[in-house]
């Protein structure tokens, strides 16, 4: 009998990414101060770790974003004065996107939520555990990203959909 696809060890490499996604930011979201999105989440979090003075295609690029996506998620944090954006000194057609003192407020508010998750985690698996499964990882990463023709097809792998 014919293996089915659920039993192909990449296949269920992608279910267990696609699963563990979900619980991540399902996780997250419910521990955002009010109002605040996951997008907005992951923005703030980029600058946070990057730095301010991060540029819009960076971080779309860095979260896998849509421009339209990202600019809608930049005008709502902005709204809320979360961050600024500023037109770049050297280059005007460019933008620059900065934390603001609220926003770096509102996300430590977030982070200190998440917090007991995060040590439970911890709690839960070694950092040798975590630092084994990088390398794997960090090559998937790679070799989809090299290989993304377009929409959707890192997608289609996930969902085994590819042809086999």
């Amino acid at each position: 009998m014919a293996a089915e696809p659920e039993d192909h060890p990449d296949v269920q490499v992608f279910d267990e990414i696609r699963y563990i996604e979900h619980l991540a930011r399902t996780a997250i979201t419910r521990k955002l101060p009010v109002g605040l999105t996951y997008p907005q989440f992951e923005v703030m979090n980029l600058l946070t770790r990057r730095g301010d003075g991060v540029t819009p295609v960076t971080i779309a690029r860095a979260l896998q974003m849509t421009k339209s996506g990202l600019t809608n998620t930049l005008q709502r944090l902005a709204a809320r004065k979360l961050v600024e954006v500023e037109n770049c000194q050297s280059d005007g057609r460019k933008k620059r996107i900065w934390l603001t003192a609220a926003g770096r407020a509102a996300y430590g508010q977030a982070m200190a939520a998440l917090r007991p998750k995060m040590e439970s985690l911890r709690d839960g698996f070694t950092s040798k555990e975590f630092r084994e499964a990088l390398p794997f990882l960090r090559a998937l990463r790679t070799w989809l990203s090299e290989r993304d023709e377009g929409p959707g097809s890192a997608a289609q792998l996930m969902l085994g959909t590819a042809a086999e």
